[in-house]
C-alpha cells in the first residue's frame, strides 16, 4: 500500500512540476493553453479510470464538478479577504468555505447538467464580485520559483495518491472531492501574496476563475463517456476537451486585449 501511495505521489508531482516548467518555456500562446490543462485532475483520473468501475468514475466525476463549483466560492473568499488579512489566514477562511460548500453541492440532485448550471451561476456571481471590487490587472510577470513548483507538486501528489488509494474505501464522493480541491489556487494565492502583495494575488486568483471552465470540460466528458468507451480513450478525449476549452478562452482573451488596445489607440488619435 505504501509503495503504491508513494508511486502515485511521485508520478503526480512530476507531472505538475513538468507542466509548470513547460508553461514558462513555451511562450504565452502555448503556455497559456497548457496552463489550463487539468494537471491535478488528469493524474487523478488516469489512475482511477484504470482501477475502478465506470459507475465509480461517473459518481466521482460528478463529485469533482460539485467541488469545482465550491472552488469558485474558495476563490471569491480569498479575493474578498486577502486585501485585509495575511495570505495563510485568507486561504484558511477560503478552505473553510470550500469544504462545507463541496459537501453541500454534492447533495444536489440532477446529474452533470445541473452541476454545470450551478457552476455557470456561481461563475456569474464571481464575475460580479470581481467587478464590484474593481480589481486591477496584475502588471507583474510572476515566475514560479522552485519552492512554488515543489510545493504545488507535493500537495497535488498527496491529494491524488490519497484520493485514488485510501479515500476510495469511503466511496467515489470523497475521491472526486479530493482531486477537485484547488491546489493550484492555494499555492498561487499563497506565493503571490507573500512575494508581490495582496493586489497581485487577488487579481491573479480572480482571473483564474474563467480558466477553470477547462476543468469543467474534463469532468463533463469523463462523466459522460465512461462506460461507453475504453478507459484510456475516455481519458484522452477528456484531456483534449479540456485543452480545446483552454485554447478557446485564450483566443478570446487575446481578441479582447487587441480590441481594447485598438480602442485606446483610436481614442488617443494619430
Amino acid at each position: 500500500m505504501l509503495s503504491v501511495l508513494l508511486a502515485k505521489l511521485l508520478a503526480t508531482a512530476a507531472v505538475v512540476v513538468g507542466v509548470s516548467l513547460a508553461v514558462g518555456k513555451l511562450g504565452p500562446r502555448l503556455g497559456g493553453i497548457i496552463a489550463g490543462t487539468p494537471i491535478v485532475l488528469g493524474p487523478g483520473y488516469f489512475f482511477m479510470l484504470q482501477e475502478h468501475s465506470p459507475a465509480f468514475i461517473q459518481a466521482a466525476a460528478l463529485s469533482t464538478l460539485h467541488a469545482l463549483v465550491a472552488t469558485l466560492l474558495f476563490s471569491m473568499s480569498f479575493v474578498v479577504t486577502a486585501g485585509r488579512l495575511s495570505a495563510l489566514a485568507s486561504l484558511a477562511i477560503a478552505t473553510l468555505c470550500w469544504v462545507p460548500a463541496a459537501l453541500l453541492f454534492s447533495r444536489v440532485h440532477g446529474g452533470v447538467g445541473v452541476a454545470v448550471l450551478m457552476y455557470l451561476a456561481m461563475l456569474l456571481l464571481a464575475e460580479g464580485v470581481r467587478r464590484a471590487l474593481r480589481l486591477a490587472q496584475p502588471v507583474i510577470v510572476a515566475r514560479s520559483g522552485w519552492f512554488d513548483l515543489l510545493l504545488r507538486g507535493l500537495l497535488a501528489g498527496v491529494l491524488v495518491s490519497v484520493a485514488t488509494t485510501l479515500a476510495v474505501r469511503s466511496g467515489p464522493l470523497l475521491s472526486g472531492m479530493l482531486v477537485g480541491f484547488p491546489v493550484g489556487l492555494f499555492t498561487i494565492g499563497w506565493t503571490l501574496h507573500e512575494r508581490y502583495g495582496a493586489d497581485v494575488a487577488r487579481a491573479t486568483v480572480s482571473m483564474a476563475q474563467k480558466g477553470m471552465l477547462s476543468l469543467v470540460a474534463f469532468g463533463v466528458v469523463t462523466a459522460t463517456l465512461v462506460g461507453h468507451a475504453p478507459p484510456m480513450v475516455v481519458f484522452l478525449l477528456s484531456l483534449l476537451a479540456s485543452m480545446a476549452v483552454s485554447a478557446m478562452l485564450f483566443l478570446i482573451s487575446q481578441w479582447q486585449f487587441r480590441r481594447a488596445w485598438a480602442r485606446r489607440r483610436d481614442a488617443i488619435g494619430p
